[in-house]
């Protein structure tokens, strides 16, 4: 019976090693190694949406350039998106959104132009 438990918690814990990316450490913002991951374009474009629907706007998404990720009670996401603006001008916006854990419910906590350096 021990051995069974033992093997358990031995198995449970390389399925968490494996499925838990190295860039996930909680509490801590780490850069998200492969920007062009679907589920972060995904992010990105979702937030360009869901801006142009809050604010309205003419905001087309291009891709999401850099970014990082804080694990929390979900997931927390600075993202830096592409997208051209109503003049078809290409613009950078920084992106702040959060996903929850349990549901994949998105909030779009902030949405606002990259400054230009002087």
């Amino acid at each position: 019976m021990r051995t069974s438990i033992a093997l358990v918690i031995v198995v449970a814990a390389i399925i968490y090693a494996v499925a838990m990316p190295a860039t996930a450490m909680p509490g801590r913002w780490e850069h998200i190694g492969n920007i062009n991951d679907p589920k972060i374009q995904g992010l990105g474009r979702w937030a360009v949406a869901e801006h142009v629907k809050q604010a309205g706007g003419r905001l087309r998404f291009i891709k999401v350039v850099l970014g990082t990720v804080q694990v929390v009670s979900g997931f927390n996401y600075r993202l830096v998106v592409e997208a051209l603006n109503g003049a078809g001008k290409k613009d950078a916006y920084k992106v702040e959104v959060y996903e929850a854990a349990a549901n994949k419910r998105r909030k779009l906590i902030s949405f606002a132009p990259v400054a230009e350096e002087a």
